[in-house]
């Protein structure tokens, strides 16, 4: 016999929440209307939470490549030449080391690779990276980056989220939540192989985002590009049945909703199985690299071992840039040491960078033959740098926060630029100092938003990428 439906009776919870605190709700919304409130309605009654949203102003680039080497590449032995550190090698460092350091060091350290001015800039570069220095006149070099923390973890966490000591979300996911993704059937922040270390998935996670802003990790840094996928991306049922099976089971968690209200968790929930299905086609397509011509294929380094893993990488970065996601991250990472040559500098630098050198300036040629380079902004970097003094029997160098380099190309930055400067030794940013909430104020200015503007409710105040601080660094602004 069918019976009525009965509805789920209410907890003396969920009767406060829908009636005494209902009321104060109502009053604090039309304080908060001219905040975040239009935004989060706006994003709230989508159908498609993760759908395109325009900027707020005029944006210079439409998506973020970021290619995050791991472990702290050193600046005076890339793209920051020291003639004082060459010329007192061997001697103490002058000056006050930082207060707080990662671990003792020695003497001061001159670099092991010469240094040539390249292009029409003439900037210079090291030896390291011979094919990236014949992309210089495309690159805006930025010499005085510093951060807080000299620990991995911390500093993976500042660099990715903005905070060293709280679960934030990454800067990926309020990029995805404040533009939405261009390409409705894959993720709009995707990161290729990250690391599972020294944050893990806090680095790309969405913290008290919207579940759908946060990262999709296609395989981990243990495991070569080419056997990196979505997991269970294969489906096991046609698709006529997976959409019967996810059309009832989306008209139960609304019933479900009708009675206990609004639920983020399973809205974002319901959304990411909807994303799920549609990716089963886009995503296998995406990283399909066999029709790829061989002459691009060997652009990128898929014809060498030392570089074939990160060129797949990169190639499928520009794969996904071009399908519209959002934010792409592409890490280099073995597994083992990575770039914190604390010991075996030489050695460690020379076979990171050998990995890495013609895969980037690949990149970056292929963008800009494909009219891709114009918008999208491509960021290179790690989360610090290296100090200019010895470690490891004069053959390694500590981690350095107090000053680094990292470089952005394209994406409506001036190209063929160094700007700011670290001392004379490379220790501290000297000269046009940008923090890593500077570094972000920047980037979402390029891409059309305001930092203090881009903002969620959570716990009772309003959060940012920058937190309380950040200055937008509009000198490197092409």
């Amino acid at each position: 016999m069918k019976t009525a439906f009965q509805p789920m009776p209410l907890s003396r919870r969920a009767a406060l929440q829908r009636s005494a605190v209902g009321f104060g709700w109502l009053a604090a919304s039309s304080l908060l209307a001219e905040t975040i409130g239009n935004r989060q309605s706006a994003i709230g009654n989508s159908s498609n939470p993760s759908a395109a949203k325009p900027p707020l102003f005029t944006p210079r680039a439409k998506r973020v490549i970021f290619l995050f080497m791991k472990g702290g590449p050193s600046h005076m032995d890339t793209f920051d030449p020291k003639p004082l550190l060459d010329r007192d090698d061997g001697k103490p460092f002058p000056g006050a080391k930082p207060r707080v350091q990662f671990a003792a060091t020695g003497e001061l350290l001159k670099s092991p690779w010469k240094f040539q001015n390249y292009g029409q800039s003439g900037l210079p570069v090291s030896e390291l990276f011979p094919h990236v220095a014949q992309c210089i006149d495309d690159l805006c070099i930025l010499r005085s980056c510093h951060g807080t923390n000299p620990a991995h973890g911390g500093a993976l966490l500042k660099l990715h989220t903005g905070s060293d000591n709280f679960v934030r979300p990454s800067m990926g996911a309020w990029v995805n939540y404040g533009l939405g993704s261009e390409n409705q059937n894959l993720p709009g922040f995707i990161t290729i192989c990250p690391t599972l270390a020294h944050g893990g998935v806090n680095n790309w996670g969405a913290a008290f985002l919207p579940a759908w802003t946060q990262g999709t990790p296609i395989g981990n840094a243990a495991v070569p590009s080419d056997k990196a996928l979505v997991r269970y991306i294969t489906p096991r049922l046609a698709a006529s049945e997976q959409r019967q099976q996810l059309d009832l089971l989306a008209a139960m968690n609304r019933d479900h909703l009708a009675q206990t209200g609004p639920n983020q968790a399973l809205e974002g929930r319901l959304n990411s199985f909807e994303l799920a299905f549609r990716m089963q086609m886009a995503m296998p397509e995406a990283q399909e690299i066999s029709r790829e011509s061989e002459a691009t294929k060997k652009l990128y380094g898929l014809d060498d071992k030392v570089t074939e893993n990160f060129g797949r990488q990169c190639l499928m970065a520009r794969r996904f840039a071009e399908r519209g996601v959002r934010f792409i991250q592409v890490t280099h990472s073995d597994g083992d040491v990575q770039w914190d040559q604390h010991g075996n500098l030489r050695k460690g630098h020379t076979k990171n960078a050998a990995e890495v050198d013609r895969p980037i300036a690949g990149l970056l040629k292929d963008l800009k033959a494909r009219g891709l380079l114009q918008d999208t902004l491509v960021l290179w970097g790690g989360e610090f740098g290296r100090t200019p003094a010895a470690q490891g029997g004069r053959d390694g160098r500590d981690h350095n926060p107090e000053g680094f380099t990292m470089w952005m190309a394209g994406g409506g930055v001036k190209p063929g630029l160094a700007y700011g400067a670290t001392d004379d030794y490379g220790w501290f940013a000297a000269e046009n100092k940008i923090h890593i909430h500077d570094l972000h104020a920047t980037l979402l200015a390029l891409l059309g938003m305001d930092h203090e503007h881009l903002t969620y409710r959570h716990a009772g105040r309003d959060f940012r990428l920058t937190d309380v601080q950040g200055h937008v660094v509009k000198d490197i602004f092409g």
